[in-house]
């Protein structure tokens, strides 16, 4: 296997392991003439290793005719919440710190990530999001928890 097919395999596993987001719905924000206008979108994807868990995501969406073709860059604000909504089932061990989302928010270099972190010491699962560039990133971002039953201990990698 050259290093190539092995990024690309790396990549593309990774790419599997995160969640996808469902629309729930959206509110335009600026009118533009020419294209979709700017808007707040809010998403939800449940964490691919944790059963009863879903985060929902909210983010700005750029409209006008670079939005329409996907050439746009997205702004960086985005908040999360992250609610158990069912019984939480761990889908084997779970690492310290993952990303369980990512998403483009530009047509390159720049993504909104969400990241679980354990909380061993309260047990509890605490979400982060953000966005990245390849250069230069964003400081904004937005951070939820949620709690584990003190019954049900966090099986860690």
């Amino acid at each position: 296997m050259t290093p190539c097919q092995a990024v690309f395999g790396l990549a593309l596993s990774a790419t599997f392991l995160c969640a996808s987001a469902e629309t729930v719905g959206s509110v335009d924000t600026a009118f533009k003439l020419i294209g979709p206008d700017h808007k707040v979108v809010v998403e939800v994807f449940d964490d691919p290793k944790v059963g009863g868990v879903s985060c929902y995501l909210s983010r700005a969406k750029t409209g006008g005719f670079k939005g329409a073709i996907g050439l746009a860059e997205d702004k960086s604000d985005s908040s999360v919440a992250c609610r158990q909504v069912g019984p939480i089932a761990f889908n084997g061990k779970v690492p310290r710190q993952e990303e369980v989302f990512t998403e483009r928010a530009s047509v390159f270099f720049k993504h909104v990530r969400v990241v679980r972190m354990v909380d061993a010491r309260r047990n509890a699962l605490v979400y982060l999001v953000y966005s990245d560039r390849l250069v230069d990133g964003s400081p904004k971002n937005s951070v939820t928890a949620v709690p584990v039953p003190a019954s049900q201990p966090i099986p860690l990698q």
